[in-house]
Formats: structure tokens, sequence, C-alpha cells
């Protein structure tokens, strides 16, 4: 019986090759057309903002490593696939008619062109678009910079862990991968041809084939030698349970480990090498044997028992060395050496008269800030929003001008266009993107006072100002304000990913921009890519897939298209390297509104330091209401502020500036893209007054410093002198009349920081501009220390830290007693039962004649309202032991300072929320004493039965017995005041007079 030949693929037809061929080009231009147009479109872009030059080196950066990477792993895979089939028998026996390999072996003899270079380029393919992610190890690489310090175990610079070794991993692992395919490659090869075959007791091996694989399997061992080399670096970033870096069990068993293993590893390549040429296969076997055995025994077993045995019972002693090593580093590493922080005891308790106070305190009690920036957002909109399609962002931000010869700080904002406010019926593509193209004026409004108004119900809002263009078209500024120039804002932060628009000059008759009712406006400035050739509009038409693009008339040759028009967007396009702050912010530099965009540069292998998750640092009671945008969740042991960025907001002009030209990182990167970064000395100095110490920086540094504030390595052990942010106070205390609001937002997270104007902590006569932070001790409630950044000019970036031995009160603490106090909480009952919701302020913590000043702004809104915004209504104080509660911050601070505000008990320490057993109920504000006269304690108990009545007959809805009830209530709020002389008891209604009477800046 005849044996049938094996049976190759079916021939195709010159029709279906031509059809295979075309499907196989549209596919390609389908997969690369979009990737061409993202490249031309960013091309234009990055010509706009004149960093073309970023642009091109990251994309021959991409491509040469792609080339390079895709060469050399493809080339490998391809040699040895050559050498398999090179090394192929001359005569391959058939096991049988039906044998599977002599199949697929004659496919691929007919079509060996096609195999031969197809799979090495496929493999090249997806190895060099793997590879082209890691630009940024390369460029690092070539252009590294030394720290000039060391590390303490190998003496190599700090450059070598930051920028060399990284590359050198990368390039190992990309050799470890080459071989390991090559190695599968060839196996495959070696049985298609014939070199394997599993034919028979145990196969069989062909001579060339033995050689082959015993080469590339020493090669693959070989490499292993040098990564056991590299990983003796990598125990400087180790990650212990106390600490990071290199431990006692590392330094002493792991650290030899590694070399004895680095030399068996060489003796069992030689051993392959070896039995390739001796064509012995017992060498291999040994030697793998061997480097199994040893990595079990030296590399795994000998620590674990030295760890176990050793190390533990005794780690105090043990890793106090490199417990020393880590807090070292991670000072360095994140900026919180000797010089740059200041750490002082401060006693907590008031040791200054009161009179005194007054005096000596007066730049901080001058400027109290009364406004909350994360509340006043929809106050601001609902006053200042002009028209739908503008708005403002839902956290404002916090800036000092110097007006009138007084420096104060104000809650700023920029009027932007905001497109989601637009009516639904003008949301079509001509509004949207021809006539509503951009935002007017920028508001501001005093941080440290509120309106003044004869009618007391409409008190408590922001005193606002603002330079915008006014209804006929002319820019118009306050006398006695913030003089701006250009208030025309294109640029801002509520602009989404996709908003457009197309600017410039329009035929006659066109739809023109929108500027004021009366006046439309043609944007002359120099952002914008041009639109106006047809090509280019073909090429956004696709781009955004809108064909009005290409078919508006009113779309002409000067025409400009705007896009990446947010400035967080913008200083991340032309700075690629940078970790972008958060919360960009505005100011009015000479005229012009300018954002200010605060950059990092980061590192995660410096050897010995704390490596920290950027998000989890950086995250607050803000971050968690989606008020302010997270960090991406990358972990981080090097941190610099290096560089500011200005975002021109009329013509998006994107500027970098070093301001710490000593970082080495930001020399590396300025290497890489030389000229992008102009020096510390164009920075002008109306821009560097408004230069803000950086939150997201001060945030990942306050969590830093709350456990290596600690020098001693036992006590850091230990923990016991841990300290941790204080949570946020006014988040866990909603008082709604939506129970679903009120539960929604209790939350457990940190307190962010806070801007304040107030006195130096180590000169209190000098006002200063500062970012603070009140630290309480781990899984307690009582303060540790005060944290506070300078964001003036001459002390930029000195951080202070009061640390405080007595159980002084927390944030969370205060919170209680003000919630606690006789006529705050009989007004919250008052509140609640008329459907008003309270609000609290940020509440500021601020040392004071040697102890700690709490101010809290209480705001007021209509509950389950959409419409409604915060008033400010009331400002509570502590100092002393004293709650001051009043309509005024001038009254409140009277209230404490003089003595007669209400006293409240100490609180027990409660390590869950710090809240006192029992609230104080029958302390009488005046004076203090725990025993009411007669009269008063009538008052108090009609109090108590108006309210009680008022609940009945809202319950009821007797609109008659509720009328009533309030009446009596006034009665029993006016005896009770008459009674209690100094209590400043609101009335009923909750509509109080919130007219302060501003104390003089500082």
């Amino acid at each position: 019986m005849a044996t049938r030949p094996p049976v190759g693929l079916p021939k195709l037809s010159r029709r279906s090759r031509i059809l295979l061929i075309v499907g196989v080009v549209l596919l390609f231009g389908l997969i690369t057309g979009s990737r061409l147009l993202d490249t031309y479109v960013n091309w234009l872009w990055f010509g706009e903002v004149q960093f073309r030059n970023v642009f091109s080196t990251v994309l021959l950066t991409r491509l040469g490593l792609f080339l390079a990477v895709g060469v050399v792993v493809g080339g490998i895979v391809g040699l040895n696939l050559w050498l398999a089939y090179r090394a192929r028998p001359v005569f391959v026996p058939v096991s049988g008619p039906d044998d599977p390999v002599a199949r697929y072996r004659t496919v691929v003899m007919r079509r060996m062109r096609w195999f031969s270079i197809g799979i090495p380029v496929f493999v090249g393919l997806i190895a060099g678009a793997s590879a082209q992610a890691e630009w940024q190890q390369v460029q690092l690489f070539l252009n590294g910079q030394p720290f000039g310090i060391t590390d303490p175990q190998f003496g190599h610079d700090i450059g070598f862990y930051a920028f060399q070794l990284p590359f050198y991993e990368y390039v190992l692992s990309w050799l470890f991968i080459t071989t390991a395919v090559s190695f599968i490659g060839a196996v495959i090869a070696h049985y298609l041809f014939g070199g394997i075959r599993l034919a028979g007791r145990g196969g069989q091996l062909s001579g060339p084939a033995r050689l082959h694989l015993a080469l590339v399997a020493g090669t693959f061992v070989l490499l292993k030698a040098v990564a056991y080399f590299f990983d003796r670096y990598e125990l400087l970033l180790h990650e212990n349970e106390k600490f990071v870096g290199a431990s006692y069990t590392d330094l002493n068993a792991v650290l030899p480990a590694k070399l004895i293993l680095l030399c068996i590893a060489v003796f069992c390549a030689v051993a392959f090498f070896a039995g390739a040429f001796m064509r012995n296969v017992q060498l291999p076997a040994i030697a793998t044997v061997l480097l199994v055995l040893s990595s079990v025994l030296v590399g795994a077993a000998w620590p674990a028992v030295l760890e176990q045995f050793s190390v533990k019972p005794n780690a105090i002693q043990k890793e106090a060395e490199s417990i020393t090593r880590n807090i070292a580093a991670t000072r360095q590493a994140f900026g919180l050496t000797d010089d740059k922080v200041t750490t002082k005891p401060y006693e907590g308790k008031q040791n200054v008269p009161n009179d005194q106070i007054k005096t000596s305190d007066a730049a901080t009690l001058g400027n109290i800030r009364l406004l909350d920036p994360a509340v006043l957002g929809r106050t601001f909109t609902q006053f200042q929003q002009l028209r739908p399609f503008y708005g403002f962002p839902s956290k404002l931000d916090v800036d000092r001008y110097t007006v009138d010869g007084k420096l104060r700080d104000y809650i700023v904002a920029v009027r932007e266009l905001k497109l989601d406010s637009l009516p639904q019926g003008q949301r079509d593509w001509i509004n949207q993107h021809l006539i509503y193209t951009h935002g007017n004026g920028f508001v501001y409004a005093e941080a440290n006072k509120v309106n003044e108004v004869a009618d007391q119900s409409n008190g408590g809002y922001p005193d606002f100002k603002a330079g915008e263009v006014k209804p006929n078209g002319e820019v118009g500024n306050e006398s006695n304000g913030i003089k701006v120039e250009q208030p025309r804002t294109y640029y801002g932060e509520l602009f989404g990913t996709n908003d457009y628009s197309i600017v410039g000059g329009r035929p006659t008759g066109s739809a023109a921009e929108y500027d004021t009712d009366a006046k439309s406006y043609t944007y002359t400035g120099a952002g914008g890519v041009p639109i106006g050739s047809l090509f280019n509009k073909l090429a956004f038409a696709a781009y955004y897939g809108e064909r009005n693009i290409l078919f508006n008339q009113s779309i002409a040759d000067e025409s400009k298209i705007l896009f990446k028009r947010t400035p967080r967007d913008r200083v991340q396009a032309v700075a690629p390297w940078l970790t972008v702050d958060s919360d960009p912010y505005p100011a009015v530099v000479n005229g012009r509104i300018t954002w200010i965009v605060d950059g990092y540069t980061t590192l995660e292998n410096y050897p010995y330091a704390q490596r920290t998750p950027l998000s989890d640092a950086t995250n607050d009671s803000l971050t968690a209401d989606g008020v302010v945008i997270s960090q991406v969740n990358k972990p981080v042991n090097y941190i610099r502020n290096s560089v500011k960025a200005t975002v021109d907001a009329y013509d998006g002009t994107v500027s970098l500036y070093a301001i710490d030209e000593k970082d080495p990182v930001l020399k590396a990167w300025m290497g890489v893209f030389p000229g992008t970064v102009k020096p510390a000395s164009d920075i002008k100095p109306e821009l560097r007054q408004h230069f803000r110490y950086p939150e997201d920086l001060f945030k990942v540094q306050r969590q830093i410093l709350s456990k290596y504030h600690v020098s001693s390595p036992s006590d850091f052990y230990s923990g016991v002198s841990y300290w941790a942010p204080a949570q946020d106070p006014t988040i866990d205390n909603v008082t709604s009349a939506d129970a679903q609001q009120a539960e929604a937002k209790k939350r457990r997270d940190a307190q962010p920081p806070f801007y304040v104007l107030a006195g130096d902590p180590t000169d209190g006569s000098k006002v200063r501009f500062q970012l603070t932070s009140p630290l309480v001790r781990e899984n307690r409630e009582f303060m540790a220390a005060y944290v506070s950044v300078g964001s003036d000019p001459d002390n930029y970036g000195k951080i202070n830290v009061l640390q405080l031995n007595t159980d002084a009160k927390g944030p969370q603490q205060i919170q209680t007693q003000f919630l606690t106090s006789d006529n705050v909480s009989k007004e919250l009952n008052v509140l609640a039962l008329q459907k008003t919701s309270v609000v609290y302020g940020n509440l500021l913590t601020l040392p004071v004649g040697g102890a700690l000043l709490y101010v809290e702004p209480v705001y007021i809104e209509r509950a389950a309202n959409n419409t409604s915004f915060p008033q400010l209504s009331k400002v509570l104080v502590w100092y002393g032991d004293r709650v001051g509660y009043a309509s005024t911050l001038g009254e409140a601070l009277e209230q404490v300072l003089s003595g007669a505000g209400s006293v409240v008990p100490p609180p027990s320490d409660n390590p869950g929320n710090g809240q006192t057993s029992t609230p104080p109920s029958t302390t009488t504000p005046g004076n203090g004493n725990t025993s009411l006269s007669p009269d008063l304690q009538k008052a108090v108990n009609d109090i108590d039965a108006a309210l009680a009545d008022i609940k009945k007959a809202q319950s009821n809805g007797n609109f008659t017995e509720l009328g009533q009830a309030y009446q009596r209530l006034d009665d029993a709020t006016k005896r009770f005041k008459q009674y209690n002389t100094g209590s400043a008891s609101p009335p009923p209604t909750g509509q109080s007079s919130v007219v302060p009477s501003p104390t003089p800046s500082g």
C-alpha cells in the first residue's frame, strides 16, 4: 500500500491573493491612520505652544527604542531559528502516514521565506512596541546627573540608583526575554525539522540540536549571574515591615548569598557551555540541580533561619543601623532635612495675658480667614455667574494681594466658560464651538470679611469684586481692587477633554464670538492652531468626527482652533516628565490672568528612602468628595517641587520655570529637553509674589513627617511617637434636615491643609502667607504638632514645626466642644427644624499667645434644594477652654479673650473619635458657673418647651400653633439673653446678622 504524501495548505487563486492583500492594507490603514492623525494634530499643537522639540524628542526616542529593541530581539530570534534550520538532519524519518509534524514541515518548507522573515519580524514588532514605552528610563540614563550623596552600603552616588541601575535592569530584562523566546523557538524549530524526536523511549536529540540548545540555556544562566550582581543593589530598596532598605538579614545573609549564587551561576553557565562541546548532558544537568539547591538553601533557607532565630528576638538592636539609614535617606529624599525644617517645642497653653495677645498676635488675629474656598463655589456662582454659560470651580482658591498698601488674602476665581450649563435648547454645534468661546473676568473677595447690608437676612455673603468686561464691552475694574487688563479667558479648569473653540477672523455676516449682550468679539491672541486650510479642516474634521468643521462658512483663512485648554493638561503635555499638582490656581500678574501650576520631579528608587503611594498621601476629605481630583497612585520615594509652570488664560502660552535648580532630576530632564525650562532668574517679582507652596507636596511631606520626625531607632521601631494628619471634623458633623444627605457626608478623611495669612511662627509680628496643618498623635485626637510652611519669596519652603508635649485638644475634640456648647446646640436644633442645613467651614488652627486658637465659620443654606448656596451665619472660636459663638469674628474673639465665652469641660481621651463622654448641659455661658439662676433656668426650660411645641406643630401642620410657638421661643430667647449677659444666643430664624467688624490687616 502506497504511502500518502503530506498535504500542505491549499494554493490561493490570484483573485483571492488580491483580496487578501487589499484587506491587509485596509486593516493596516485603520490601525495606523488614527495614530498618524493624532501625530499630525499633536505636531500642530506643540508648534502652537513653542514646544515642538519636546514632541520630536519623545517621538524620536520612542521610534529609536522601537527599532533598536525590535531589531535586536527579532534578529536574535531569527538567528536562532536559522541555526536550528541549518542544524536539521539530512534525512528525517517519518513515523507514519499520519505523522502531524510532516504536514507542518511541508508547509514551512514550501513557504520558508515567509516564516523565516515573518516570525522574527512579528516578534520584533511586539518587542519594539512594548519597549518604546520606557523612553524616560533611556533618556535619564543618557542625561543622568550626580547627586553628590553616596549610599551608606556600597558607596555609589545616588545618581547610579536613579539613572543607571533602572536602565541596566531594563536591558537585562529584555535580554532575558530574548533568550527565553529564542530557546522556545529553537526547541520548536528543532522538533519541526527533526533535530528533536519524541519517538522511542526518552526520545532522541541530535548533536547539533544539543549544542545549540545548551549554548542558549548557558547564556540564560549567565544572564542570571548578572542579575544576581544587580540584585545586591535592589536590597537597598527592599520594603520591610517597619522600614525601607537593607535590613540586618539582607546585609548579613541575603547579600552574601547573592555573591555565592552569582559564582555558582557562572560555574553552571560554564558547565552548560562545556557540556555542549563535550556532548555531555550530565554536566548541564548537574549544574542545574546545583543552582536550584543553592538557591533554596543559600538564597532562602539561611536568611529565613537568621531572621527567625536571631533578628526577630532582638529586632530593635539588630535593625538600629538600618533604621538610622532609613530615617536619614527619607528626610533627604522628601526635602525634610534639618536646614529646611525647624522644630521647636510649643507649650500649647495660654501663657500671655489676654490684653497682650491682642497686641502681640495682631498679625494673626487681624487676618483670620472667614471664607472657605471649598464651600463658597455655589455662592460665587449664584451672585457672579452673570450668564448660564459661565461658571466657577467647586473649590475656589486662596491668594494674597497688596491693595491700597495693605497685604490681604483673597478668595479668587475665574469666571470661566462652562458649556455644560447651557440650556438644552442652545447646545448646538455653532453655539458650543463658534459663539460661546471664552469666559469673562477675575472675581475675588477679601477672605476675612463679608458684605455689610442693612437687611440682616441678605448679609453673610462675600464682598465681591471683579475685573471683567462690562456690558458696554469695555474692561472695568474696582477703583480699589486688583487691576485686570485682559479679563477674557480662553483657557481654564472647566474645559473638558474634547472642548474646542474656533476663533479669529470670520467673513462678514458670520456668527461672531459672544462677549457681552451689546458687543461681540474677535480673538486676537497668539494661541490656537490655524484651521483655515482645506487640509487642516479635513484633519480636524476627522480628529473630532465632526463634518461641520469642513463645511461651516464661518471658518475663514485666519481662523484658529483652540483645544487642550485646561492648564493642567497643557503643562503635562509640554512636560511629560513632570508630575503635575492637582490644583492649579489663577493669579493676576501684570494685569493678565495667569494660571500657576506646580510640577514635581519624582523617583521611586532612592536607596533606603520610604516609598509612599502618591494618591494615598495626597487624598483628603476634598478628594474623597470629588471637589479636587486625585493624583495617580504611583509610588514615590523622592519628590521635589522643581518647576513652576504658568499658562496665560487668554492666549494659552505655557512657560516653565526652574525653582530648584540644584535638583539632579531636573538637571537630567533639562539635558533631555534643552531650552524648555527657563532659569529662576527669568521669574519676575510680580509672578514670584504669587507663588504658593503646593498642597500635594505638603500633604506628602506631612505624612512622611508624621513618622520621620522621630530620630531614635528604638522609638521609630516601637512607633509610640508617631503622628498622623488630623481627620476632618467638619465632615463628620453635618447638621441637615435631609438625613440621607447628612449620612452621605459622614467620612473619616484627613483634613486638608489650609492657606492662611498669619503671623510668622518664628516672629509673630510679621505677616506671612502660609500653608498649615495640625497633626495629632497616632490613634488619638490630642494635638501633637502644628506644621506650617512659608510661601513668601523670602521664606519660601521653610517648614516650621511647633511640637506639643501636652494634652492640647485636637480638631475633632474642638468640634465636639463647639457642638455641645449650650447656645450652639440650641440654635442647631432650631435650624434643623426649619429645614435648614448647617455647613461647617474650614476649622482653622492658629498658634496664638502660646496656645492654640481654633476658628470655624458656620454657613447655612436651604436643605434639599439644588439652587441653595451657603451664607455665613456665625463664627465659632475656641481659646483657653472657652467657646465663642457670635455673628461676627470680632465678637466671638472678644468672648473668649475677655472670659465671657462658654466654659467647657476637658474631653476624655477616646481613641476612636475624641468625643466627650457627656456634653455639658448646665453651663452658664457668662461666667462658667455650673449652677443657673432661677430666672435663667426658667428661660432655658421655656426654650426647650417652645422647641418641642414647634416640632409638634410642624408634624401636625397646624400653622397657628406653629406661629405661637415661635413667638414663645422668641420671648424665651430674649429673656435668656437678658439674664445671661455676654451670651450671643442667636435668633430662632437662623437669619442673624453677619456683619463682622474686620480687624485691621497686619
